[in-house]
């Protein structure tokens, strides 16, 4: 794989403004009462979408630190194909793959909108759109910059 120039490194303070985007946004996910392996999960998918295995890798890491069962996280590219995932996290999900293929679908359907406003408070929707599309950001730039993984992580 070609080395290329780590962009988030290559100017600080526009990286220090989307973590500090990235913490108030997580700091709104946790005050709408959203369950941090839910958004765990979501970080989870819109890296697995764009093909970011610096996300998908870290983001796994941290679910499985809060709990979160292996299977499910193995199983989420097919969690249409399985009850194993809450009408909630279902709703979610579906937004935030939406959103992560906005260019493909030119839209959110509004069936995926309706099934996210129900299952969602406002406030939970807000945040879980706005945590997709940080995400979508930071794989975007992890992608671009083949941002190497950690060198090994203890079990």
């Amino acid at each position: 794989m070609t080395d290329r120039i780590q962009i988030t490194a290559g100017i600080p303070r526009a990286r220090k403004l989307l973590i500090a985007l990235y913490t108030e946004v997580a700091r709104s996910a946790t005050e709408a009462g959203l369950d941090p392996k839910l958004v765990e999960l979501t970080k989870i998918r819109v890296s697995q979408i764009n093909g970011c295995a610096y996300c998908t890798d870290q983001h796994s890491r941290d679910a499985r630190e809060l709990g979160e069962d292996e299977r499910r996280i193995f199983l989420l590219p097919a969690w249409r194909e399985t009850e194993l995932y809450t009408e909630q996290e279902r709703a979610a999900l579906a937004l935030a793959e939406a959103m992560t293929r906005v260019a493909d679908v030119q839209d959110v359907p509004d069936e995926v909108y309706l099934q996210a406003t129900k299952a969602l408070t406002e406030d939970q929707y807000l945040a879980t759109a706005w945590m997709a599309a940080v995400m979508n950001a930071f794989t975007r730039l992890g992608v671009t910059s083949h941002k190497p993984l950690p060198e090994k992580v203890s079990a």
